[in-house]
């Protein structure tokens, strides 16, 4: 859990997971959303995937990410825990709801 702390700590890294929360993009396309050298973000893409908050398909010389949500739903647990949220078990319902949702969309 430690490295997903210290993944989520760069505001460039949150941004990436929002845009990877809508849908999956291939590096080439995160890219584009950025004005940092390609090293850079390659990097901060390696530092999500070592807290496995996402995953990477490749299809030939194409990396594709995606948002791995089963991580970040344990994440979210653990920060209302962490803040004595009680309702914890209803927002866990939901958004286990929203997650089934967005992965048949994505297919």
């Amino acid at each position: 859990m430690d490295n997903t702390y210290r993944a989520l700590s760069h505001p460039i890294r949150r941004r990436i997971l929002r845009l990877l929360r809508q849908r999956a993009h291939t590096a080439g396309e995160l890219a584009d959303n950025f004005d940092i050298a390609k090293p850079t973000l390659s990097g901060h893409l390696n530092v999500l995937k070592q807290a496995e908050l996402v995953t990477v398909d490749r299809q030939g010389t194409t990396l594709t990410y995606r948002l791995n949500m089963s991580v970040a739903e344990e994440l979210i647990e653990n920060l209302l825990a962490l803040l004595g949220v009680e309702a914890a078990t209803d927002l866990q319902v939901s958004l286990t709801e929203e997650i089934e949702t967005k992965e048949e969309k994505d297919g």
